[in-house]
């Protein structure tokens, strides 16, 4: 068997993005930018990747980007939230070593103060494109992170993905009054906006992967039951997209003002996606059951 560390270097692959504008670097001769660029991003990833791997995570791809990457994984929210908090900032934490190897190198007289300026710039730049707070980048899904602490998983998806549209919006806004013609700026731009237009018409898909992690027993140890108070006479569909991410539910039944024998969240999953009971009332299972 492949070791795992190993496996994580093969699954690296380049954005056409990326490709465009090392053409453009060639093109114009500037083989020290390229080389500066690919390398700080490549070590960004890096730091997701190997902090992924550390804990397991299924990785699909790394894709580098211009001004960062993607780290694509088959989790579907139901790792712990401080698992993946660790995840995401293990990107963002390799520029703060790679600006004080770069700073002692130049000390050191290895590299020119003109290459030592350059590497800072564009440590810097990347650093700061990915705290943003727009989904997919680490801000984003930094922000994602404290929607899910406070609210249900699909209620803090959507929060997510519109304060994302937000916040590209207002980045948009400043960068045309600062520098309009830039073409990187362009390329992230769209880039984002494109982003967030797939995620956003695909979040219920995203939504149902998230439960069937939990229906088929794929999602983290759950170290806490929390109740969910419902009316009888509310759909079952409603009733899923109150689950939050960490947590086990019970589901409290309200029949009138009185409290019916709770529901094990297992048994809406078996009916959701087993039995295909989609539509019916929450309280035509406590007959079932």
């Amino acid at each position: 068997m492949k070791n795992k560390w190993l496996q994580l270097l093969q699954k690296i692959h380049i954005h056409p993005l990326m490709w465009f504008l090392a053409g453009l670097a060639i093109l114009t001769a500037n083989f020290r930018e390229l080389i500066l660029l690919f390398a700080i991003v490549l070590i960004h990833e890096l730091g997701h990747g190997f902090a992924a791997t550390y804990y397991n995570w299924r990785i699909k791809q790394v894709l580098l980007l211009p001004f960062g990457g993607v780290a694509e994984t088959e989790e579907h929210g139901n790792r712990p939230l401080k698992e993946e908090l660790i995840v995401t900032l293990a990107g963002p934490l390799q520029h703060v070593w790679m600006a004080a190897g770069g700073y002692l190198l130049f000390k050191l007289g290895f590299i020119s103060a003109g290459s030592w300026e350059l590497f800072a710039t564009f440590n810097m730049m990347i650093l700061l494109v990915n705290l943003l707070p727009i989904w997919p980048l680490d801000g984003g899904k930094v922000m994602g992170l404290l929607f899910s602490r406070f609210s249900a998983y699909r209620e803090a998806q959507e929060h997510t993905l519109k304060a994302s549209f937000l916040f590209l919006a207002l980045f948009l806004a400043v960068y045309l009054i600062i520098d309009p013609l830039h073409i990187n700026f362009w390329i992230i731009t769209v880039f984002l906006f494109l982003t967030l237009y797939k995620e956003w018409k695909q979040r219920h898909f995203v939504f149902m992967r998230f439960l069937m992690e939990r229906y088929y027993g794929k999602s983290a140890s759950f170290h806490s039951i929390t109740p969910i108070i419902v009316d009888e006479k509310e759909k079952i569909h409603t009733v899923l997209q109150k689950f939050k991410r960490n947590c086990k539910h019970n589901i409290i039944v309200m029949k009138g003002t009185e409290k019916q024998p709770p529901l094990d969240e297992n048994e809406l999953l078996h009916a959701y996606f087993k039995e295909k009971l989609t539509t019916i009332d929450i309280g035509d299972m406590l007959y079932s059951y």
